[in-house]
């Protein structure tokens, strides 16, 4: 098939919609198909959209839904999606009544759905390698936190735990992304100003994001909300435990009875995670083998796989 893979991320972003976007695309050729990857549609005859967050890609669904009312409209849902925009933004809720099919990058995605659209939608979740050689440093207990600086990611929740360490803690916070504002980043350098065991090393790229992520001891992800994060995905195929927000988004990545997640917003629960992961060997095993169990969710062939039956009976 000529699929028009459309998502709002442009060609220089470093964001997770761009990175699923380029993954699948190569997925979806793999397959056999001719994947042309666009920021809005342009008009070229498809005989399948894949569309990438409901109120972004509104207009480019909608558009596509007037033209082309014979061919399947696939609408993979972000996490703004699931849990702030289909339930209170019209373009968004009109895109879920416009797709064939609908795809949630995890199983808890599903019940933000309402029945009706959820028996068109389909877990989908997405993959990352494993880098090799990767050596934790030996110099500190290295945290990573992995993504842009945005109020949804909550992203100085693991600095603001490091307070709460106990004073011979060898715990360090590497944080990678860029900021997004420049209030962000200003905050950034002031928590490195006042906390000498943090340090935000701002945007890089992906290659050495994951690099930096495979020798961490220990990642945190602290957001708000999240469709189903790809860095946890590189975190659980590099058999790197993580610590969790109790949120939906990373319950359907982890599992319910995962042990590494702490109330969201809170950091002293969080220290006393981290803390345990630093000095409590059986509890660090522990982390590292629930991980494992998950760890199959990642290969490249499952989400090739799991894409490929998403759109099987609606082509």
């Amino acid at each position: 098939m000529k699929i028009a893979l459309i998502t709002p991320a442009g060609p220089r972003a470093r964001n997770g919609n761009r990175g699923t976007a380029l993954r699948w695309a190569g997925m979806l050729r793999e397959l056999g198909h001719k994947v042309s990857v666009q920021v809005d549609w342009d008009g070229t005859p498809a005989d399948l959209m894949l569309a990438l967050h409901a109120r972004r890609s509104h207009t480019s669904i909608r558009n596509f839904a007037v033209c082309c009312p014979q061919h399947p409209l696939v609408l993979a849902l972000t996490g703004t999606d699931l849990y702030r925009d289909i339930r209170n933004d019209e373009a968004a809720q009109e895109s879920l009544t416009l797709a064939t099919r609908m795809i949630v990058l995890q199983e808890m995605g599903l019940r933000e759905l309402a029945p009706g659209l959820r028996r068109k939608a389909r877990v989908v979740y997405q993959s990352a390698r494993a880098v090799k050689g990767a050596v934790p440093l030996k110099s500190c207990f290295e945290v990573i936190v992995s993504g842009h600086l945005r109020e949804e990611k909550d992203p100085f929740r693991a600095v603001a735990a490091v307070a709460h360490l106990p004073v011979q803690s060898r715990i360090r916070i590497t944080h990678i992304g860029g900021a997004m504002s420049r209030s962000m980043a200003r905050e950034a350098e002031s928590w490195m100003r006042r906390e000498s065991r943090y340090r935000w090393l701002g945007e890089v790229s992906h290659g050495r994001a994951l690099r930096l992520l495979a020798r961490g001891r220990l990642m945190v992800i602290s957001s708000r909300m999240e469709g189903g994060a790809n860095v946890v995905s590189e975190a659980l195929a590099n058999d790197v435990p993580i610590l969790a927000s109790r949120i939906a988004g990373n319950i359907g990545m982890l599992g319910g009875d995962y042990a590494g997640y702490y109330p969201l917003e809170n950091e002293k629960a969080l220290a006393q995670l981290m803390t345990r992961a630093e000095t409590e060997p059986g509890y660090y095993r522990k982390l590292v083998a629930q991980g494992r169990a998950r760890k199959p969710l990642t290969t490249h062939r499952h989400e090739r796989e799991a894409l490929r039956n998403a759109l099987l009976d609606i082509t």
